[in-house]
C-alpha cells in the first residue's frame, strides 16, 4: 500500500488539474479583439474615436477580464456574457475619455475656500477676461507703446502697487513664492524661523521641506508654543541670510503662547542688516475684521510694519486665480525677479487676465463682484431670505421634510481656523424608505454634482457657497436625487 502522502498528493493533482482545466475553458471563452470590434455599438465608436484608440481600449478591457477570471470571476459566466461585458466596458471607457474629468460642481457645504473644490470661484469679469485672452493673441510680453518686447509682470504689477503701495511680482502659487524668495536670498545660508511656525498644510506641504529644497538651511528658534525676540537675536550669525515669519494657516495655538510682534522682528533685521520675510498665506487685501474674523491681517499691515517682503496666495482671501504674489521693498523684489527660477515659476496669460480683473475690482471697492468676498460678507439674515425663497419653490411631496436650521459657515483654505460666521442651513430629513445617504450619493454623482454634508441623519445645504444663478440647478438636482433614491 503506497504511503498516505502519495495518495493525498495524487488526489490534489487531480483536483488541481480539474481547476486548471475549468479555468482554461473559461479563458478560451473570452472574445477576441476582432469579435468585440464587430459589435455594432463598438463600430459607432470607431467612426467617432478612431480605430487605434478603440482597439487599445478593447485590449485593456480583455486583459482586465482575463485577470478577473483568474481571480475567481463568476464560474457560470459564458462566452455570450463575456462578449456583452467586454462591449459594455469598452463603451464605458471610451465615454469616460470623451467626458471632461474636471467638472463644475455646486458647493453646498458652506466652506467658502474649499481646497478640494478648487478654492475661489472666479468673478464674471475674471471669466470674461480669460475668455477674451484665450481666444486669440495678446500683448502678454509686447509693449504696444514702443513696439518692443515687454514684460508680463506689468499687467498685474500696476494694480498691486496701487493696492499695496509696494512693487510686486507674480508666480504660480504661494509655495512657489516662498521657494523663490528663499532660493534668491538665502540659498546656502541660514533662515531663522520660530519652531512654532514650522507648519504642514495640505497635501504634505511642509515649510522645512520647501526650505531644504530651496537650498536654504533652517535655523529653528524658541519652543513650540513660545518664541521671544531674544531667541532670534541669539540665532543670528555669519551664516544668517534672513529672518522669516510664517502665518500659522490652518491651526492655532492657545494658552501659554508667545511670539514677537512683527515690528520687533523688523527692528532686529535692521540692526543686523538682514531682510525680514512675512509669509502671509491667505493674503487679505480686504479687512475681514469687520466681518468678525481675527488673525487675518491685511497685507498692507505687514508692509507698513516694515517687512522687506511678503508672500501670499491669489486664490484664497484675495478671491482670484491660483497665484503666488511677492511684494515689498523695490530692491528685494528686483533681486527675486532676477533669479533664474522666476521664469520657471511665472504665470501664464490666463492667470494674468483673471488676476488683473480681480485686482481691479478690489482697487475700486467692488467687493461684491468677487464671489469669495461676496459670500463672506453675506449676513445670516440675507442667507435666510434666500433659503426661504429656495424652499418655497421646492415640490417634493411627503418623502422628505425640509426646514431651516441655524448653523455656521467657515472660510476654509487654511484661513481663520476655528472661526466661523453664522448662517442659515436648508435641512432635509427623509421620511419612509428613503435613506439620506442615498440622496447625498445621488447628488454627488449627478449632473452637475452637488457637494453637501450630512449631520445627524440630515442633509444640510448652506446657500452661502451656492452662487445665486446655481439655485435653479440645485433644486433640479435635489428632485432627481430623490427620484433615484426611492
Amino acid at each position: 500500500m503506497p504511503p498516505a502522502s502519495n495518495v493525498d498528493g495524487g488526489a490534489g493533482e487531480c483536483s488541481n488539474g480539474s481547476v486548471n482545466e475549468d479555468l482554461e475553458s473559461r479563458l478560451r471563452a473570452l472574445p477576441s479583439v476582432d469579435q468585440v470590434l464587430q459589435r455594432p455599438r463598438i463600430g459607432q465608436r470607431i467612426n467617432g474615436a478612431g480605430r487605434s484608440l478603440v482597439v487599445a481600449e478593447t485590449r485593456a478591457v480583455l486583459e482586465r477580464l482575463r485577470a478577473a477570471l483568474r481571480g475567481g470571476l463568476s464560474p457560470h459566466i459564458d462566452s455570450v456574457d463575456l462578449l456583452e461585458r467586454a462591449e459594455r466596458q469598452v463603451i464605458e471607457r471610451l465615454d469616460g475619455l470623451a467626458s471632461p474629468s474636471l467638472r463644475p460642481v455646486i458647493n453646498a457645504t458652506g466652506v467658502v475656500l474649499h481646497t478640494n473644490l478648487g478654492r475661489a470661484p472666479l468673478s464674471a469679469e475674471a471669466v470674461q477676461a480669460i475668455s477674451g485672452t484665450a481666444r486669440g493673441y495678446t500683448n502678454l510680453e509686447y509693449d504696444l507703446g514702443s513696439g518692443r518686447r515687454g514684460k508680463r509682470d506689468v499687467h498685474a504689477a500696476a494694480l498691486l502697487e496701487k493696492l499695496l503701495n509696494a512693487p510686486a511680482i507674480v508666480v504660480n502659487n504661494n509655495a512657489a513664492a516662498i521657494f523663490l524668495v528663499l532660493h534668491a536670498i538665502a540659498a546656502g545660508g541660514e533662515v531663522v524661523v520660530s519652531r512654532g511656525e514650522l507648519i504642514e498644510i495640505g497635501d504634505g506641504f511642509r515649510i522645512p521641506d520647501i526650505m531644504a529644497g530651496s537650498g536654504a538651511k533652517l535655523r529653528e528658534v524658541g519652543t513650540t508654543n513660545r518664541t521671544r525676540i531674544s531667541d532670534y537675536r541669539d540665532a543670528v550669525g555669519e551664516a544668517t541670510r534672513l529672518l522669516m515669519r510664517v502665518h500659522p494657516s490652518n491651526f492655532r495655538m492657545v494658552g501659554f503662547t508667545a511670539r514677537p510682534r512683527l515690528e520687533e522682528l523688523v527692528q532686529l533685521g535692521a540692526e543686523f542688516g538682514l531682510p525680514v520675510v512675512d509669509d502671509l498665506g491667505s493674503g487679505c487685501l480686504y479687512d475681514f475684521s469687520r466681518e468678525g474674523f481675527r488673525d487675518e491681517p491685511p497685507v498692507v499691515e505687514s508692509l507698513r510694519a516694515g517687512v522687506d517682503l511678503v508672500t501670499f496666495s491669489g486664490d484664497k482671501l484675495l478671491g482670484g486665480p491660483q497665484a503666488g504674489i511677492i511684494a515689498g521693498k523695490p530692491e528685494w523684489v528686483r533681486r527675486v525677479r532676477r533669479n533664474p527660477l522666476f521664469r520657471a515659476l511665472r504665470v501664464d496669460k490666463l492667470t494674468c487676465a483673471a488676476l488683473e480683473a480681480t485686482l481691479r475690482d478690489c482697487l475700486f471697492g467692488r467687493y461684491d463682484r468677487v464671489p469669495v468676498l461676496r459670500m463672506i460678507r453675506q449676513t445670516a439674515e440675507g442667507i435666510q431670505a434666500r433659503a426661504e425663497k429656495f424652499i418655497a419653490a421646492l415640490r417634493f411631496g411627503d418623502q422628505v421634510s425640509i426646514d431651516l436650521k441655524p448653523g455656521s459657515s467657515v472660510l476654509g483654505g487654511g484661513s481663520t481656523p476655528e472661526q466661523s460666521v453664522p448662517t442659515m442651513l436648508v435641512r432635509l430629513r427623509c421620511n419612509g424608505g428613503v435613506r439620506i445617504t442615498d440622496v447625498e450619493n445621488a447628488l454627488r454623482k449627478g449632473s452637475p454634482p452637488v457637494i453637501a454634508r450630512i449631520e445627524n441623519d440630515s442633509l444640510l445645504i448652506d446657500l452661502r457657497t451656492v452662487l445665486e444663478d446655481e439655485e435653479e440647478a440645485l433644486a433640479a438636482c435635489l428632485a432627481r436625487a430623490l427620484d433615484r433614491s426611492n
